[in-house]
């Protein structure tokens, strides 16, 4: 039996690409959690009378206090993944400790893969978004670290699965054909 990289994979499903978010959707428990050592050293500070013991065990307090507020922003960066299969696209996004959303969509329901950067924070951390067009509806992956490589390499994955992405349907590759069959 193959390897299983994930719950939901078929006994004859490849997993073919992985990728995650950007580090940078953590940037808000990031600065929340710079807080907890100041907040732990706080009372040394007021009364510095208290000593060097009370200030390094305020300090040591208000790291693990850091580390709890980072922990939400971290788990929902590193459990949410996407998963590029040989049969289908696997959006897994984790929004806190307690909260899982699964969107599951058929390689063959792609219709094009687009991407867009824009603004200086994007453009000097080198993240953006991907706009996928399908049949059922489009699909948005905001702040995906190298936007434009992992594109390539959904078009690359999908045209080896022997799917075109394109405006026209599969039957019909160029407009002239579009034509000829019209008439």
């Amino acid at each position: 039996m193959a390897t299983k990289y994930f719950a939901d994979q078929f006994d004859d499903e490849e997993v073919l690409y992985v990728f995650h978010r950007h580090p940078v959707v953590m940037r808000k428990g990031l600065v929340l959690a710079m807080f907890g050592p100041l907040i732990g050293i706080l009372p040394a500070a007021i009364k510095p009378d208290l000593g060097f013991g009370f200030f390094f065990g305020g300090l040591a307090a208000g790291f693990i206090l850091g580390i709890l507020c980072f922990m939400p922003s971290w788990i929902g960066w590193h459990f949410s993944v996407f998963i590029l299969t040989n049969q289908r696209f696997i959006q897994i996004s984790q929004k806190g400790m307690f909260h899982r959303a699964v969107a599951d969509l058929a390689l063959s329901q792609i219709q094009s893969v687009n991407y867009e950067v824009s603004g200086l924070q994007e453009t000097l951390l080198g993240f953006g978004t991907i706009k996928m067009q399908t049949y059922v509806g489009d699909l948005t992956i905001h702040d995906v670290h190298h936007p434009g490589k992992i594109q390539k390499k959904i078009l690359n994955i999908l045209r080896a699965e022997g799917i075109a992405t394109g405006p026209y349907p599969a039957a019909a590759t160029s407009p002239a054909e579009l034509s000829d069959e019209e008439t």
